[in-house]
Formats: C-alpha cells, structure tokens, sequence
C-alpha cells in the first residue's frame, strides 16, 4: 500500500493570505531580525562580562571587607567607645555614686531627725497656742454668752412682739386694704372694658359683620358663580382638548423619531457590521496569524544559520498512529476548486 502524500502546508488558507505572506516574512526578516540579532549579542557580553569580570571583582571586593574594613572599623568603634566612656561617663558615675548619693542619704537623715525632734514638737505647741489665742476665746464666748442671751432675746421678747405685729397687720388688711383692693380692681376692669373692648366688640357686631355678609351675599357670591360658569368652566375644558391633542402629537412625533432611527441609523449599522466589519475582522485576523507564523519562521531560521541547531520536527509529524509510521492527518487533500471551497 502506497503511503499517502502530506497535505500541502497553506492547504485551506485564502489567496489574500498567500498574496501577504511574503512581504510579511520580508518586513520580517529586515526589522524585526536585525534588533534580534542584536539585542543576543548584547546578552551574550553581557554575560561574559558578568561571569569574567563584574562577579569576581565584586567577590573580592566583598572578601575585602570582610577580612579588612569590617575589622578595622569594629576596632575603631570600641576604641572610640571606650575614649567616650572613659572621658564623659566614668566621671560622672563615680562623682554620682561616692558623693552625691551619700552626702543626699545624710541630708535626708539629718532631715529626718530636725523633723522629728525639732520641728513636729515646735509645730504642736504653736498649734496649741494659736488655739488658746486666736479660737477659744470666741468658742467660749458664743457657747457660754450669747447663746443663752440670744435664745432668751427671741423666746421672751422678739417673738411675743412679732406675733402681736402680725395680728395687727393682718388685722388691718383684713378690715380695710382688702375692700380697697376689690373696689379698685372693679373699677379697673370696667374702665378696661369701656376703652379697649366694648368698642371693638360694638364695630364688629353692628358694622363689620352685616357690611361683609350683604357685600358677599349680593356681589361676590354672583360675581364667582358667573366667572365659574363663564370663564372658568369653559377654560379648563379648552385646557384638557389642548393636552389631549398635545398628546396624540407627542406620540405621532415619537413613532415616527423610532422609524427614523430604525430606518436611518439602526439597521444601516446592522448591515455594516454584517457586511463589512465582520469579513474585515477575519481578515485582519488572518494577516495577523499570518505575521506571527512569519515572525517565528524566520526566528527559528536565524537561530538554525547562527547556532547550528537541529530543525524542529512539525507538530503533525510528531502525532503518529498507533502501529504506524505515517503521520496523522496526512492523507491527500480532496481536489476541490477554490471557488467551491469558499462558497
């Protein structure tokens, strides 16, 4: 049995897509190879610098610090310390500890004792003499004289006198202020009246009232029923015709801006995106799986010219059979025209 012959590599691609191919590969090969090219070159030194040059350098350089500076400065440092220590802080340690701390225990001590022995005692008997001086006396005094004086002064004099006072005034008041008062509050509200109320009342009663119900019994009352029935009635009739027409226009307007649209923007924009953009979305797409492929060919093609290295078997190759040698999906291709495989 004869082995069937491989499908060609463009079988099933448009011609657009074999007419774009080649200067694809061209621009390709000119603009995107060049800076390829270059940029591996200068990756490559790059790295030769790095593992020549730039990493033993910064080996050294650390080996240096550590076995030279970092010693060096960790002596300095304690030396320094220990000039500081020596000069600012032992001083003034041993002034604090063997002077000032023990002459401050001394003091606190004799303190102490002054307080204890001397001054708590000189401050109780001032105490007492203060009190005998300044407060006993007048304690004494209002305790043992003017209290009983006092109490005697307002039981057997000063209240008898304030009750007696107190029937007096009320008495009095009673008797005679009481009908005074009542005779001038009477007095007042009858004057209060006549001047401020009665005439009021008066002019409300007898003349705003029946000049208000006669005005509105024979001239508002008709006056409103004849702008009612002759104004206002027919207005508002007039008023709703108008919305009820404004309203069938508005609507008329409104389904006729819906046709307008429909007919002027909605469906001209349906049949582009349908006729035109849809078709030349697939085509843009093509072009650029057609660039990518391209681009990739020509990587791998450089790549094998500089390095040497082995071409890569196709995909379909490397999909085999099981018990057989030939490559899946590598039967002939149906002779179909092109223009049958497009319709």
């Amino acid at each position: 049995m004869e082995m069937d012959k491989p499908r060609p590599a463009n079988a099933g691609e448009g011609c657009l897509v074999g007419v774009l191919r080649v200067p694809v590969k061209i621009v390709a090969v000119l603009v995107v190879l060049p800076v390829r090219v270059v940029w591996d070159l200068l990756a490559a030194v790059a790295r030769l610098l790095n593992r020549h040059v730039l990493g033993p350098a910064g080996r050294g350089v650390r080996r240096f610090h550590d076995a030279v500076v970092r010693p060096v400065l960790h002596g300095l440092g304690r030396v320094a310390v220990t000039l500081l220590t020596l000069v600012f802080v032992r001083p003034w340690t041993g002034l604090w500890r063997y002077v000032l701390s023990p002459a401050g225990r001394g003091l606190a001590r004799l303190g102490s004792a002054v307080a204890t022995y001397l001054l708590r005692p000189l401050g109780r008997g001032l105490a007492l003499a203060a009190w005998a001086l300044f407060v006993w006396p007048w304690v004494t005094l209002w305790r043992r004289v003017l209290t009983p004086v006092g109490g005697a002064l307002l039981t057997r004099l000063l209240r008898p006198l304030g009750d007696g006072l107190g029937r007096v005034l009320r008495a009095v008041g009673r008797r005679l202020l009481a009908p005074l008062a009542r005779g001038i509050t009477l007095a007042g509200r009858a004057l209060g009246m006549a001047l401020f109320v009665w005439p009021w009342a008066g002019l409300w009663r007898y003349v705003v009232v029946p000049v208000a119900g006669a005005a509105y019994r024979y001239l508002l009352a008709p006056l409103g029923r004849g702008a009612y029935a002759y104004l206002l009635a027919p207005l508002g009739r007039l008023l709703v015709g108008a919305w009820h027409l404004a309203g069938r226009i508005s609507r008329a307007l409104g389904r006729g801006l819906v046709r307008l649209w429909r007919g002027c923007v909605a469906r001209p924009c349906a049949w582009a995106y349908r006729q035109v953009a849809t078709p030349l979305g697939h085509v843009v797409r093509e072009i650029w799986r057609t660039a990518r492929a391209a681009v990739r060919e020509a990587r791998a093609e450089v790549r094998r010219a500089l390095f040497g290295a082995p071409p890569r078997e196709p995909v379909r190759s490397r999909a085999r059979t099981l018990g057989s040698t030939t490559a899946v999906g590598s039967a002939p291709a149906p002779e179909i025209s092109l223009h049958e495989r497009q319709g």
